[in-house]
């Protein structure tokens, strides 16, 4: 199932490329009773960036976590903990499945690392009730399934992730095939066609003259 949004005229910058900062998010997972599941939480729709949409935990990296891998990683224990409640994930068992950075025509950007974590068992994920408002055990067919529908808000990098993770069935599955991977940066671009703005991925139709 692929869904490409349109992207908000007002997202985008038009001066020089802002600087991203340094952002993480984990893609929480259990295995459903058919499916692989994952947590989605709604922002709170007072929250000025991204507000009322569904996403992964996470967020920026704090100055005082440092720089590199071991930041990073701190970082998504610390905002999975701060959003959804769940503790005990320890940041070295973490495992790297991707790593964005927002387009560069676009005015708030980051250089985001998204890891994989295995829920504790008989964990239940709370909502903080200021960044998040909501949350969704789902699994990433129905969480597509639900977008196409006007169910739920998501944004191009949560709907390519879901679409990727969609043909795993099980948790075991998917982390076997995460660990293999060699995780390079994806830039994705902006492509101004006709008064719309969409987002376009290395490789697709437009991407070299965006």
């Amino acid at each position: 199932m692929n869904v490409d949004p349109p992207l908000p005229r007002e997202a985008l910058h038009d001066g020089p490329p802002v600087t991203p900062r340094q952002s993480a998010s984990v893609i929480l997972l259990r295995d459903g009773s058919d499916e692989l599941e994952l947590l989605l939480l709604k922002r709170s729709p007072a929250q000025r960036f991204m507000g009322g949409i569904w996403v992964f935990p996470g967020g920026a990296v704090d100055a005082h976590e440092g720089e590199g891998d071991e930041a990073n990683r701190a970082a998504a224990v610390r905002e999975l903990r701060e959003e959804s409640g769940v503790d005990g994930i320890d940041p070295a068992q973490l495992v790297k499945f991707s790593r964005w950075i927002t387009p560069e025509h676009i005015r708030m950007r980051f250089d985001t690392h998204f890891f994989l974590a295995v829920a504790p068992p008989g964990v239940e994920a709370r909502c903080d009730g200021v960044e998040t408002v909501d949350l969704r055990w789902m699994s990433p067919r129905a969480a597509l399934e639900a977008y196409r529908d006007g169910e739920i808000e998501l944004v191009f990098p949560t709907i390519k992730h879901l679409e990727a993770l969609e043909v795993f069935s099980g948790v075991d599955e998917l982390l076997e095939h995460a660990r293999g991977l060699d995780v390079r940066p994806v830039l994705p671009r902006v492509l101004l066609s006709g008064g719309d703005a969409r987002v376009v991925l290395p490789g697709e139709s437009g991407y070299d003259d965006a």
